[in-house]
């Protein structure tokens, strides 16, 4: 009775682990947080464990999570539905309660399942590996959570390039047995090669820890071989980001080159592309306008920023500015208007088509203060 009674204690302590981490990898909100925390408190008080004890949470757990325990069932569970007779009573399937200090049900090697293994193993030397992959599963069939049977098929199918075969035994014999170093080995390759790195990093960093003095030089060089993959996949990443943004960037900017500002649809903005000034053909003198300081500060604004054009055009300082210079101020509607007297008469003309004049333009003070 006592150890069902810790049996179900380690089960409780199981359970609060597995909510704490559906709260930290994002599998609930935020939000049920307070809800959680209450969970937990009620499982705790009614079990009397304490889940702030490493060792007890340890001992529950064994460095697995009750998500990945259940994993495995679902596992054997789809693979025993699909074989034997599903007929059989269930006081014939139902579990027997383990005998203190057995084996747990399912990893117990016997001479038959040892033979199979030996067989399998032999066949790995010669690279038969489908007559391996047949003898290990003959073993399985035996004893089917044994971790070392288990691990055995996950590197006849590796070998067999079988890789999701091959994760799928891995993963069955480390929550069976963590401490059982090669199946983390195994684990790793198989993620490596599906293109899981960190999972595979991950793997190989458990099997360093139940290794212990720093792991094995094979699996220390499986756990830096990944890693410098999950490093190079994320120098990808930031790098694309880059590029994007930078895509983003060079195409707010307008129709010139490099991302850089459309100048007379800028200077149009200010008053109407056909007016006085310098330019040819009525426009304005584009290289005038760049050589000042305040317009080359306002052009390199808009090359850094995609949205300093369409803000530009909601400043109602500007669209004030653009009444003023351009729809009835300076220059006025008909010919004679730029040429006769006027406020800006005498400071460099504002053409007929109502031009404001640039370099007056830029001296305003709002915008020196956009």
């Amino acid at each position: 009775m006592a150890s069902t009674s810790e049996s179900k204690k380690r089960l409780a302590l199981a359970i609060i682990d597995f909510l704490s981490t559906s709260l930290k990898d994002g599998t609930l909100s935020s939000e049920d947080a307070e809800s959680i925390e209450v969970a937990q408190s009620c499982i705790a008080d009614t079990f009397h464990v304490d889940p702030t004890d490493k060792a007890a949470m340890q001992d529950a757990i064994g460095g697995q999570s009750l998500l990945s325990i259940y994993g495995v069932y679902e596992k054997l569970k789809g693979k025993s539905s699909t074989t034997g007779s599903s007929k059989s009573s269930s006081a014939d399937s139902a579990p027997k309660p383990a005998e203190p200090g057995a084996s747990p049900a399912g990893t117990a090697s016997t001479p038959e399942a040892e033979a199979f293994k030996s067989q399998g193993n032999a066949a790995m030397q010669r690279k038969d590996f489908s007559l391996a992959i047949d003898l290990y599963s003959k073993a399985i069939a035996l004893a089917p959570l044994n971790p070392i049977y288990l691990s055995n098929r996950a590197a006849a199918y590796s070998a067999s390039h079988k890789h999701a075969e091959a994760q799928t035994d891995a993963e069955l014999a480390v929550a069976s047995d963590p401490k059982y170093t090669k199946a983390w080995s195994r684990l790793g390759l198989a993620r490596f090669v599906l293109g899981d790195a960190r999972g595979s990093m991950e793997a190989y960093e458990k099997g360093i820890e139940y290794e212990g003095n720093g792991g094995s030089e094979a699996m220390k060089k499986g756990y830096k071989t990944a890693k410098e993959r999950v490093e190079e996949e994320q120098k990808e990443k930031d790098d694309a980001d880059i590029e994007a943004v930078g895509s983003a960037r060079g195409g707010g900017g307008g129709g010139g080159a490099g991302g850089m500002p459309d100048l007379s649809a800028l200077a149009g903005m200010f008053g109407g592309g056909g007016g006085g000034g310098g330019g040819g053909g009525g426009g304005p003198d584009l290289s005038s306008i760049m050589s000042n300081p305040m317009f080359a500060s306002m052009a390199q604004n808009l090359m850094s920023n995609p949205d300093a054009m369409s803000n530009l055009m909601q400043n109602p300082q500007l669209r004030q500015m653009a009444e003023k210079f351009g729809l009835g101020g300076g220059g006025g509607a008909g010919a004679g208007a730029g040429a006769g007297s006027g406020e800006r008469s005498g400071s460099g003309g504002g053409g007929g088509g109502g031009m404001p004049d640039i370099s007056a333009l830029l001296q305003d003070p709002n915008i020196a203060e956009m």
